[in-house]
Formats: structure tokens, C-alpha cells, sequence
């Protein structure tokens, strides 16, 4: 009989695209996760996904499979989430659905002072917003939001998309060529990067924004996320492109250097997201508050 948690594994795959964001969804190991998909394509007899060098991209048949099993999968996630609540009357359980970063820099040192339980959700943001307005959500930390009547979006904090750089690195050569954005391109081109398993949205979107073009090289190095960008660059040279709060400290510190904002901003907004109707507000306000404190 197959196992459920081949089921769960591959809907975190398909949701996080790539093998490491699922692990990190499910807080199993990458190789667990690998032998779990592995196993669930042995039992149905076909591939669910074709791997490239940074995303898990789904087959037709594994598409048709996420459709079949997401709903019926996240019925059992949300049964588990009231009956964890119902089961612990005195203490309430809250829900939170955010990226891996935000958590590891903000909420993460937090957690063993809080007077209530938490669960941590990452994934994808539209999908934090359905749970949100399904219930299995209390509380999401997006940069995106819809216009649902029952969520409520409260901007808290913004977020500046930067170059930054090891503090050894040597950036002569970018101050000299500021004024002339090819030769600048040029020179940035053949610097060593870091970037992440994931689409390196932020690198696409900078790179498009002063360059007008897509970036037609790829990262040095892979690492997991965007917390192990900083740590790379606080230990040595090379560049990359994050949120600026990821590394704030850092670049107070000294340990990173702020290259570049950009000739052309990209900023984000940053919401709390929470149902108008919720039994969980003051427990919600608390958290707020830490992130108030972390990031403003």
C-alpha cells in the first residue's frame, strides 16, 4: 500500500520546486525527501518530475496527480491543525505561514518566550493566502495579496532588493565603471555569485530592472537559501543579489558591503495578512510585534 507521506513529499515538491524547499517545508531531510518521490514513482510507474539544474519542473502526469491528491491532502493537513487545537484548550496554537528567511531572522529566536504554541508553514505565497482564507493559516508574512473580503493586509515593512558583497571582495572595478552601465554589466559578469536552488527571482528582477535584459550567466555557487547567501559572503569574497533586512546587520557590522541599490529601485511591501474574523487576535498582536521590532 503506499504511504501517505510519499503523497505529502511530492505536493511539497511540486509547490517549493526544488528538493531542498520541500525538506525544508516538511523538516525531513533532502535525501529523505529524494527517496520518498523516488519510491512514489517506482509505485505509479511513471517520472512526476524532470529535473533540471534549479527546479523540479512537473510532467503532465505528475500534474494530474497534484491535482487529484491536493484538495484530499489538504483537508487531512487542516483536520490535523483543529484537532492539534482542540486537544489543548488552555493553550492556543497559532498558524503562520511565511518564507524560510523571514523565520530564521525574525520569529526563530522568539519562539521559546511566546505563552502560546506556533506552527511555521512555508511555502509558496499564493498558496499561504488560500490557506489563510481556508482556515489552516492564522497569520502570513507576504510581499503579495489579493483582494479577498475576509483578509485583512496590514503593511508593516518594506523591503529594498540589493547588491551586496563580502566584505574581502574587492569592488574597484564596479565603482569605476558606474557610469557606463555596459562596461558595468560587463564587469559584473565576470565576478564570482552566489545564488540558491530556487528561480533567483530577486537577480532576474534587479538585473532586468538596470540592464533591461534577463541575466545570461549563472551563480558560482548554489546554496540552499538566502540565510546561507549571507553566511558565504560574511566569510569571504563574491557578490549577490537579496532583500536588504536579510542582511542588515551584516552590513552594519561590516561583515558585508552594500554595493548597490540600483539606478532603478525595486522595493516591496511587506504585509501581515490575518482573517477579519479571528479568535487569535491578541496572540496574533504579539507576533506582530516581534516582527515590528525586527524589521522597522
Amino acid at each position: 500500500m503506499v504511504n501517505l507521506e510519499w503523497y505529502r513529499t511530492f505536493k511539497a515538491i511540486y509547490e517549493t520546486g526544488t528538493l531542498t524547499g520541500a525538506a525544508e517545508a516538511l523538516y525531513i531531510s533532502q535525501p529523505g525527501v529524494s527517496l520518498h518521490l523516488s519510491s512514489l514513482e517506482s509505485y505509479v510507474g511513471y517520472k512526476l518530475f524532470d529535473r533540471t539544474s534549479r527546479k523540479m519542473v512537473s510532467t503532465e502526469k505528475g500534474k494530474i496527480l497534484y491535482n487529484f491528491i491536493q484538495e484530499a491532502l489538504c483537508k487531512l493537513e487542516s483536520a490535523e491543525q483543529h484537532f492539534h487545537k482542540s486537544t489543548e484548550k488552555d493553550t492556543p496554537t497559532i498558524s503562520i505561514g511565511m518564507c524560510f528567511e523571514t523565520f530564521q531572522i525574525t520569529l526563530e529566536p522568539y519562539l521559546p518566550e511566546l505563552p502560546f504554541n506556533v506552527i511555521i508553514k512555508f511555502g509558496e505565497y499564493p498558496q499561504m493566502i488560500s490557506d489563510l482564507d481556508s482556515g489552516i493559516l492564522d497569520l502570513i508574512i507576504t510581499p503579495q495579496k489579493d483582494n479577498n473580503k475576509n483578509i485583512e493586509y496590514t503593511p508593516f515593512s518594506k523591503e529594498l532588493i540589493v547588491l551586496v558583497a563580502g566584505k574581502t571582495t574587492d569592488t574597484r572595478g564596479f565603482e569605476m565603471c558606474m557610469n557606463n552601465s555596459i562596461e558595468l554589466e560587463k564587469w559584473l559578469k565576470q565576478q564570482k555569485w552566489y545564488g540558491t536552488t530556487g528561480d533567483m527571482e530577486h537577480l532576474i528582477r534587479f538585473w532586468h530592472a538596470n540592464f533591461s535584459r534577463r541575466p545570461d550567466f549563472k551563480p558560482n555557487y548554489i546554496v540552499p537559501n538566502l540565510n546561507s547567501i549571507v553566511r558565504c559572503l560574511t566569510a569571504g569574497g563574491g557578490f549577490a543579489v537579496i532583500p536588504d533586512f536579510l542582511c542588515k546587520r551584516e552590513i552594519d557590522n561590516g561583515d558585508v558591503k552594500l554595493v548597490w541599490e540600483g539606478d532603478k529601485k525595486i522595493e516591496n511591501t511587506l504585509y501581515f495578512g490575518n482573517r477579519k474574523k479571528t479568535i487569535y487576535e491578541k496572540e496574533i498582536k504579539l507576533i506582530q510585534q516581534v516582527f515590528e521590532k525586527e524589521m522597522t
